[in-house]
């Protein structure tokens, strides 16, 4: 029994030493850090919150029926991903098989992205100028924006 009370265990000492030792805070009392974020005004949030329901575009895609389109661009990148054996496309894939299913910038941008980007637009008969066109897709010389 002596050895008992010589030895003591060292967990104990570990959390008697632990300042935070019987402390609980309680996340519920404090500041919610989603009432202090501005909201983002870039047209892209997917986060709902109260009011804010899914589109029936998003909601049938997650419930597995997708759409016409939807469905055509699922079968499109998996073409890609088999025909050039990549299981992760890039981006740069993503966007060659976008235009390679007939999708032009031919409308103004609907999204805010605070500058970083310039907006353009396109004919709607504009080639794809992606990286495996035929030569009759070759793009016309870019000018430069004024």
């Amino acid at each position: 029994m002596a050895n008992e009370s010589t030895n003591s265990n060292p967990s104990k000492r570990a959390a008697a030493a632990d300042p935070r030792e019987g402390c609980v805070v309680d996340r519920r009392l404090g500041l919610d850090r989603r009432d202090l974020e501005a909201a983002s005004p870039t047209n892209l949030e997917r986060r709902r919150g109260p009011g804010r329901r899914l589109s029936d575009f998003v909601r049938d895609a997650e419930e597995g029926e997708m759409n016409k389109e939807q469905f055509m661009f699922l079968m499109a990148i998996d073409a890609f991903k088999r025909s050039n054996g990549k299981s992760f496309p890039t981006w740069t894939d993503v966007l060659e098989v976008v235009r390679k299913l007939g999708y032009r910038k031919t409308m103004p941008s609907e999204l805010n992205l605070g500058g970083r980007a310039e907006d353009w637009r396109e004919r709607a008969d504009a080639p794809s100028n992606t990286t495996h066109s035929t030569p009759d897709e070759k793009a016309e010389p870019r000018k430069n924006a004024a």
